[in-house]
């Protein structure tokens, strides 16, 4: 697969804590440049995103990031304030304690009000699949589907481990046929990527192809 195919598949992601607006708007130029599928990036540079990008780039943002505990409201205000501050795409963390409770009935409800609160854009939910069983990861495909969001996600890559093979192979298997795949965390090459999307992977969230591609320049790119 062409680096330039793979890149419109990248969601291009900067949320280290201490990225300051100078880096946000570098990663922003990137995207544009590169064709990228997004930029992902802290709630707080949401507005200036959408304002310095206008259409030319697809503007993601997280909630309940990373570690999904807030409350249900917290994330529905969350997501409508990113919403009206230009967000094109929710990517939004589950409450895994419930998850492991068996609390069903909450997670679902909770990705349906996030879902209404997204008024129309795009929603990826984001699983944690490091700290769950494979039977959990199944139970979570099964959730995202009923509650109608648009995508499910591997990582927030702020935990233990990111995105694996056999993670997405085991979504590919489990999700409704209206349920994209999102692969995020360590992905770090281009033989990663390329294996996640052959997988059936519709987005990956990394930075690391971006930087690819600028070493590439100048060879051809």
């Amino acid at each position: 697969m062409e680096l330039k195919n793979i890149l419109t598949h990248v969601d291009h992601t900067l949320l280290k804590q201490e990225s300051t607006w100078e880096q946000i708007k570098a990663i922003c130029d990137d995207g544009i440049k590169f064709n990228t599928a997004s930029v992902c990036i802290p709630p707080s540079y949401v507005k200036d995103c959408a304002d310095y990008c206008g259409d030319k780039l697809k503007i993601c943002t997280v909630i309940g990031f990373p570690n999904g505990y807030n409350t249900t409201a917290c994330k529905v205000f969350e997501t409508a304030d990113a919403v009206k501050n230009g967000a094109d795409e929710i990517d939004m963390v589950i409450n895994i304690g419930w998850l492991k409770d068996k609390k069903y009935d909450l997670l679902l409800n909770e990705i349906k009000e996030i879902k209404k609160a997204c008024d129309g854009k795009i929603l990826k939910v984001i699983i944690e699949t490091c700290l769950l069983t494979d039977d959990e990861k199944i139970k979570m495909c099964e959730i995202v589907t009923e509650a109608g969001a648009d995508f499910i996600k591997t990582s927030t890559g702020f935990s233990t481990a990111g995105a694996t093979f056999d993670d997405i192979k085991l979504f590919s298997e489990n999700i409704g046929e209206n349920v994209k795949m999102k692969a995020a965390g360590g992905i770090k090459t281009l033989d990663d990527a390329e294996k996640f999307l052959s997988l059936g992977a519709e987005r990956l969230g990394t930075s690391r192809i971006v930087s690819i591609a600028k070493d590439e320049q100048g060879s051809g790119y």
